[in-house]
């Protein structure tokens, strides 16, 4: 069963959320555990002691508006947020680059919204928290983009400028119109990279443009990004807005193989790939079986928030703050902590709704766990290659995940040849 989920990542700017809300997978029950991703991992040597059931959930409510992966948003009116059965604490609205947008706080904690009208054309992420009166928090992630103005389109772009990313991170583009004239758009454009190696552009259907090197970048290279797209008519009567240069980092190499059959993750740093460190996962069942294939980690998230209900599974769980949660796909494949399971199941079993899990303590603070420690050293642009025998390939475009297409494939998917 393969999930939705959210429209687009947002790359590193996401680390800074405490808590979100996402769709995500999860799994059956562990023995005395709550629905979720029953089974994950312990790295190897680690002890299992009693389980212990986790607190109850928070039962504060939190809603926002507009809907997760929304895009054409009004500026004014259409974004606010609300609590029910507890109080917001924080709420932060930011645009791609982190800048934060001013709003208030009702006095009574029930609500929230920008203090004015948004600027078009424009991505942003929203995320809130709230309390119960026993102090247990609630949280709510929510992306969505404004529209932009009458008959003009615009380019959003992965990664942010100004970023250091893994050696795996495309250069990945999303238009605010579909694209007709798809040659005039990618003319437009240029990616190149220092030291220089050839980048080609795939098209994935008419709002979404890629480009990356045959192999995964070296680490140090430094990418830079021309955007001429003013006055480009992009379709009939539809004309681009931006001329900008973005720049990015590729710092150090890191590359984790998951193999599924054996529940082990193998963390390998550097060109040459020396082995760094060894810890027990889980995957999906076979009934809901993890992608197979090369996959990049777009977004990270210290807790956040996985509900079946975001993923078309009904009311099989829903867990208030996975720790540690790192994503792989668009429709919801993560790596992430678990603290609710008992240690003596975690690399022994792949149980899960999909996703893959490393042992875990509650609250995501821990750097000492298995999930931690991966937490503390991964970056957006990572790799993560899962291997296994049984699943599906992962779809290239769900998610930042493009080296699962052949190179020849790759560049025959452009525009210009």
């Amino acid at each position: 069963m393969r999930r939705r989920g959210r429209v687009w990542a947002r790359g590193a700017a996401a680390v800074a959320c405490c808590l979100a809300v996402l769709t995500g997978c999860g799994g059956g029950a562990s023995p005395a555990g709550p629905p979720g991703d029953a089974v994950d991992a312990v790295e190897a040597g680690a002890g299992s002691g009693a389980y212990t059931a986790p607190p109850p959930p928070s039962r504060a409510v939190v809603t926002t508006l507009p809907a997760d992966g929304a895009v054409d948003v009004q500026p004014e009116g259409a974004v606010r947020v609300s609590a029910a059965q507890g109080r917001l604490v924080s709420v932060r609205l930011a645009d791609a680059k982190g800048t934060e947008v001013p709003g208030s706080i009702a006095p009574d904690g029930a609500g929230w919204a920008p203090d004015g009208p948004l600027p078009l054309g424009t991505a942003f992420t929203l995320d809130a928290v709230a309390e119960d009166d026993d102090g247990q928090r609630a949280a709510q992630h929510t992306d969505f983009s404004t529209v932009a103005r009458a008959h003009t389109f615009v380019a959003f772009f992965t990664p942010e400028d100004g970023s250091t990313v893994g050696v795996g991170m495309p250069v990945s583009l999303r238009f605010s119109r579909p694209i007709a004239d798809r040659a005039a758009v990618e003319r437009a454009l240029r990616v190149t990279a220092d030291p220089p190696v050839p980048v080609a552009a795939h098209w994935f259907g008419n709002q979404r443009l890629d480009f990356r090197p045959r192999q995964y970048w070296t680490a140090g290279t430094r990418v830079s990004v021309a955007l001429r797209l003013k006055d480009v008519q992009g379709a009939p009567g539809e004309f681009g807005t931006q001329n900008r240069d973005l720049r990015f980092t590729v710092g150090r190499a890191q590359v984790s193989t998951v193999d599924l059959d054996a529940h082990t993750l193998t963390v390998r740093a550097g060109q040459g790939g020396r082995v760094v460190r060894v810890l027990k996962v889980s995957g999906g069942s076979p009934e809901h079986s993890t992608y197979r294939g090369v996959m990049v980690v777009s977004e990270k998230y210290q807790v956040t928030r996985m509900n079946s209900q975001t993923v078309g599974m009904g009311d099989e769980y829903d867990i208030k703050d996975v720790p540690h949660a790192m994503r792989l796909t668009t429709s919801g494949t993560f790596l992430h902590g678990n603290y609710w399971a008992d240690p003596a199941a975690f690399g022994t079993a792949n149980t899960s709704h999909g996703c893959i899990g490393l042992v875990d303590a509650k609250g995501g603070a821990s750097k000492d766990t298995p999930a931690g420690w991966l937490f503390e050293h991964t970056v957006p642009g990572d790799v993560v290659e899962v291997r296994a025998s049984t699943g599906d390939l992962v779809p290239p475009q769900n998610g930042l995940n493009g080296w699962n297409v052949p190179w020849d494939q790759w560049v025959a998917g452009g525009a210009l040849r």
